[in-house]
């Protein structure tokens, strides 16, 4: 059984609660990423998705001195380069979540989405797995 250390990405980009919104969207942008871990003293203490700086700063008509620490989610799911993929995968589904932040001894050092459990043959089966629970067919409201 495979480990997330084999699988992870191991050079993630991140930004700072302190940082504003226009940082972690350069971010983004540079590195084509959707997601990005807000990290202080090299642990996690959130994440920022493009999502949330559309909601919650662009759609609000918030100026740059909007911080991430505003638009972050604080609920931060994590995992260890130890675990199993299919134990990182079962975690994603339950939680819902598309990534995952791989940590070790407090510190940052990865991070695992079902991108990279679905492009490794091997995984396509957790993948499928945890994204058939992540995704839940929606509505649009008129």
């Amino acid at each position: 059984m495979s480990q997330l250390r084999e699988i992870m990405t191991k050079s993630v980009a991140s930004v700072s609660p302190e940082d504003n919104v226009y940082r972690a969207a350069s971010l983004m942008k540079q590195h084509n990423i959707g997601v990005i871990p807000v990290v202080e003293n090299g642990q996690v203490r959130g994440m920022v998705t493009d999502r949330d700086l559309v909601l919650r700063a662009l759609a609000e008509q918030r100026n740059e001195e909007v911080t991430v620490r505003e638009v972050m989610s604080n609920d931060i799911v994590t995992g260890t380069p130890d675990m199993s993929v299919d134990e990182a995968s079962q975690i994603m589904a339950k939680n819902q979540i598309r990534r995952l932040p791989v940590v070790e001894n407090n510190q940052l050092v990865g991070i695992v989405s079902l991108g990279d459990l679905a492009v490794r043959q091997p995984f396509a089966n957790e993948a499928g797995q945890a994204l058939s629970n992540i995704s839940e067919p929606s509505s649009p409201q008129m």
